[in-house]
């Protein structure tokens, strides 16, 4: 793994991360470091899945396999949310 590489998988998952918490309604309790590391776990399964799916390979804009990351931070950016929410009541 080089410096590039880890360099990019910040920046996917700060942007998988931010589109989570942007498709996600309300306040979400959590911050921009943690937004990062859901969206950079939610990218790696999501291509993890359309690998094994078969659509991560179609030709220009892999559109189904960035569905399936957005759809995989949404729903990790809320599991962190609601873990963090009820810790702090």
């Amino acid at each position: 793994m080089t410096i590039g590489t880890i360099f990019g998988a910040i920046i996917i998952g700060a942007i998988i991360g931010a589109l989570g918490r942007l498709f996600l309604p309300g306040r979400q309790p959590i911050g921009w470091i943690l937004t990062i590391v859901v969206g950079i776990v939610a990218a790696l399964i999501g291509t993890a899945l359309a690998q094994v799916m078969g659509v991560s390979t179609t030709p220009g804009v892999d559109w189904i396999e960035l569905v399936m990351q957005v759809v995989l931070a949404v729903v990790g950016v809320s599991i962190v949310a609601g873990i963090r929410g009820r810790s702090r009541v």
